[in-house]
């Protein structure tokens, strides 16, 4: 399990306000020197940047919000600020800033502050809201709340973004300001050797479950058989036997196998709605008690493995069904392969050859008002059916793969 909780009291890292850190090192060419050796991203394609500026100069306040597919997605909008002239602030999950201080440091420089994703974070929230109601620089949120590493496929949204952008524009509203939202999709093109990446990747998992390296088989039916004997790992630890039924079912079956409980326990019911909302509702639960020390050390050694189940949730839930269903691309193959490889070792290795594709979206006026009867925030529907219509247009840019 990747290091994303900590048994620590939070307190809010506030941005650096300064323009001249994180102007440097975007122009200086740090920060693509860091995506090219850290994340393997060596061209940019930044499209429709003018849709950006015609906001900015407008003096609108405004909130980017992308897809999340890669790690490397907060960094690369340096490309995008670069080119419509300007510099941005971002809300970041807590645990980035505890990982070394190298990257505390610069996330803080190049405008990012901190956001508790196991409480209720109402300064941060307070920041936000702030931050866009000013309109000094753009604001980026991510709604799908993680990273997918599914860049063809967007992830049910949170709902936070709506409620900063409804709350900054009623602010704004009183001097005659507005908050717009821009959708931006971010899309990776892979332009190596898909086969000779690949091969070492699928061989080494093999050899952790004592196979041999099924070099005989076709690669998509290889990828298959291994993705379907991870899975069935996972069904004999937590059900004692592989289970039948479609991929599909067997997924959902294992998500509400590590769910369904916990949500008995802390809250009496089994909750609805995305894996990523359930899964933050009860860290939000599980994480309090044991900060304050106030469990004993059984109780707390029994949190951590109900944190791992939440993590292992989360992980299977991002395996699309049919994702790398014939015809597919290169880029969903290298995508879940890349996806096996993490999940196994909290790691995916840096292949290089990835263009990313930066398309900023039409804005999106957020009205001050809503309507209470809808069950959903219709600044919601709006943002997640135009960044659906945007990764599947750029989907189409992927080369499909041929055996």
């Amino acid at each position: 399990m990747q290091k994303i909780v900590f048994e620590k009291p939070y307190k809010f890292i506030p941005p650096h306000r300064g323009d001249w850190w994180p102007a440097f090192i975007r122009d200086s060419g740090i920060l693509y020197r860091y995506l090219k050796k850290h994340e393997g991203v060596t061209g940019y394609d930044v499209r429709h940047t003018d849709r950006l500026r015609a906001s900015l100069d407008a003096g609108h306040g405004i909130i980017l919000a992308p897809n999340h597919s890669r790690a490397s997605d907060p960094l690369v909008i340096g490309r995008l600020t670069g080119e419509a002239k300007c510099l941005v602030w971002a809300m970041a999950s807590w645990h980035l800033f505890n990982q070394s201080w190298a990257m505390s440091w610069a996330i803080r420089k190049l405008g990012a502050f901190s956001l508790y994703r196991e409480g209720d974070d109402r300064v941060s929230v307070s920041t936000a809201i702030n931050m866009v109601v000013e309109a000094k620089r753009p604001l980026v949120l991510f709604p799908e709340g993680a990273t997918t590493r599914t860049n063809d496929q967007l992830h049910t949204l949170l709902p936070g973004v709506a409620a900063i952008a409804r709350l900054a524009a009623k602010k704004r509203a009183r001097t005659g300001g507005k908050v717009v939202i821009h959708p931006v999709g971010i899309k990776y093109l892979f332009g190596g050797d898909l086969k000779a990446t690949v091969a070492p990747v699928l061989a080494e998992i093999e050899q952790r479950l004592s196979w041999q390296p099924q070099v005989h088989l076709p690669l998509l039916e290889r990828i298959r058989k291994l993705g379907s004997a991870l899975l069935t790992l996972k069904e004999v630890e937590y059900f004692g036997a592989a289970r039948s039924g479609s991929l599909w079912e067997r997924q959902k079956g294992l998500i509400e196998r590590l769910l369904d409980p916990m949500e008995e326990e802390y809250f009496g019911e089994i909750k609805q709605g995305g894996v990523v909302a359930r899964i933050k509702d009860l860290r939000i639960r599980l994480m309090p008690e044991m900060i304050d020390g106030s469990l004993t050390e059984e109780q707390r050694q029994r949190r951590w493995l109900q944190l791992a189940d939440l993590y292992l949730s989360q992980q299977v839930s991002c395996y699309p069904l049919d994702y790398i269903k014939q015809p597919t691309t290169v880029d969903r193959i290298l995508e879940t392969v890349e996806r096996f490889e993490e999940d196994l070792t909290d790691v995916a290795r840096i292949h290089g050859h990835m263009t990313c594709v930066i398309d900023v979206g039409e804005p999106i006026e957020v009205p001050v008002g809503r309507d209470r009867n809808a069950e959903v925030d219709p600044i919601m529907v709006e943002l997640e059916t135009a960044l659906t219509a945007q990764l599947a247009a750029l989907a189409k840019e992927s080369p499909l793969y041929e055996e």
